[in-house]
């Protein structure tokens, strides 16, 4: 397995829409959520709006059917089993939720190419009704970050995957949102950030670049993704490969007695 970690946001980088407003919407409930919207925090609010949507008598089937038809573009499976082909391990790192990120990754073929996924938790309980949490319970302790909303500092979750990667690992960064603003402060030299071009991460990188460490690639579409994604993966591995060589060089060079590393001179007759 490559020696690489590619981490994905979920909406708008993922799938093309915001999966929170997208079963809002397509449920016909946009009005009573933005009625709500001011009024509480956003787990809060979605949690809230699962429960008005199942007293109307929609369903978990409607609400899986609705999730399985959110725009995608149609590089980004085949950007995704790519990755996974190239022996790379693929994470998500999303503030939608479970239950969502879930049943459309199953839907999509894609499940299976993650090892793991960090959101809020989603899930359906013992009435059939869809409950939705903050990653972070903000009413009993706050995570500290001013960059990032109360229920999810992903730089925070970041460092934590960081600090449980194996070896000399390198990690690719994929996201859109100002969230995912915090977690490109904490890679490092060698890592990749894959800011998506005009969306808020982009906008917040471009106001002053140096203060990331990683290597910046932006893109722009699912297609871009794909063909930056892969140019990034094969330069690590070529990478990676040159340095083996040049480890594997320097320990023969060190086995070789001192007597014998210098060929003798033939002696010529005059």
């Amino acid at each position: 397995m490559a020696a690489i970690v590619v981490i994905f946001d979920f909406d708008k980088t993922i799938i093309d829409t915001d999966s929170d407003n997208w079963v809002v919407d397509e449920l016909g409930f946009t009005d009573l959520f933005n009625e709500l919207l001011p009024t509480m925090p956003w787990n809060s609010l979605m949690d809230t709006m699962m429960k008005k949507i199942h007293e109307q008598g929609k369903t978990i089937e409607d609400i899986v059917e609705v999730l399985k038809t959110v725009p995608i573009h149609p590089r980004i499976i085949p950007a995704t089993k790519a990755a996974r082909d190239f022996g790379c391990e693929l994470r998500i790192l999303s503030d939608a939720n479970m239950f969502f990120i879930e049943t459309i990754l199953e839907n999509l073929g894609i499940k299976d190419c993650f090892s793991e996924i960090n959101t809020n938790p989603g899930f359906v309980d013992e009435e059939g009704r869809l409950r939705i949490f903050p990653y972070h319970d903000f009413t009993t302790f706050s995570h500290g970050c001013n960059l990032c909303p109360p229920n999810m500092c992903k730089g925070m979750i970041l460092k934590r995957i960081q600090t449980t990667l194996e070896g000399n690992k390198r990690i690719i960064y994929l996201g859109d949102g100002i969230g995912d603003y915090c977690p490109s402060l904490k890679l490092n030299e060698v890592d990749y950030m894959m800011p998506r071009k005009d969306f808020p991460v982009w906008k917040l990188i471009c106001e002053n670049p140096m203060l990331i460490k990683a290597k910046i690639q932006e893109w722009s579409d699912g297609e871009e993704l794909e063909i930056v994604l892969s140019q990034i993966i094969r330069t690590i591995l070529r990478e990676e490969k040159e340095s083996e060589e040049l480890l594997t060089a320097d320990y023969k060079l060190k086995i070789i007695p001192a007597h014998e590393a210098v060929p003798k001179a033939l002696s010529v007759p005059h």
